[in-house]
């Protein structure tokens, strides 16, 4: 995996700059702008994926839009787990609020116990998920079938296959957030423009990510 490549990469298209602002200026638009931003991410790692000579896509505004919503789903399905523990986190909450308030009928200490149970179990959660997430999609990308980013089997196989690629992933996910944050340096204009640097660049690794499993699978 060339992690390198993955910053370098959009430089390499004869009309990175075209591509960079326009899709800077599609995400203004309210909400369809985001969808679309997460699709033009996932459609650049379909191209890596595909081992597409130019990876950086052009607009593409229907395609890219459609990959968003798709990508929403995905995400929704696998964050149920999380709202699933948030629930007893706030009812824990407020159970302990009224106890402090004298409000109470007792049995603050179960409640704080499942607040902190609750609390780290999002958190272990969250790092699962920071692996299985972008595995998810890539499984998805590859077959272009949304079920199967819902086969956990093959999505830990991906993982498994490349553990070190997917942290990769993670990492790189941090960096971009860092770069994006960058562009406020320009009166926020400029985060526009490396919001979508960062997300074709992120979209760069996953497809990386999935195709070093792919190929150690091969191996093993």
């Amino acid at each position: 995996m060339d992690f390198g490549k993955a910053f370098t990469f959009v430089f390499d298209d004869p009309d990175w700059i075209k591509k960079i602002l326009l899709v800077a200026l599609i995400s203004l638009i309210p909400i369809v702008g985001q969808i679309y931003l997460a699709g033009y991410g996932l459609l650049t790692a379909q191209r890596v994926i595909r081992h597409e000579a130019r990876p950086l896509p052009d607009i593409e505004f229907g395609d890219c839009l459609m990959l968003g919503l798709k990508a929403i789903v995905i995400g929704f399905v696998y964050a149920i787990p999380v709202f699933l523990l948030v629930l007893p986190t706030i009812v824990s909450t407020v159970f302990i609020s009224e106890g402090n308030s004298g409000n109470g009928g007792g049995g603050e200490a179960i409640f704080a116990a499942i607040l902190v149970c609750c609390n780290i179990l999002i958190v272990l959660y969250a790092f699962v998920l920071a692996f299985a997430y972008p595995a998810a999609e890539a499984n998805f990308l590859a077959t272009g079938r949304l079920g199967s980013a819902f086969k956990l089997g093959e999505v830990w196989a991906l993982i498994k296959a490349a553990p070190g690629a997917y942290l990769l992933v993670f990492l790189g996910a941090f960096i971009g957030s860092f770069i994006a944050s960058l562009g406020a340096i320009a009166c926020g204009v400029g985060v526009l423009v490396t919001s979508a640097y960062t997300i074709a660049f992120t979209g760069h690794l996953i497809g990386q990510a999935y195709n070093a499993a792919i190929s150690n699978k091969a191996l093993m």
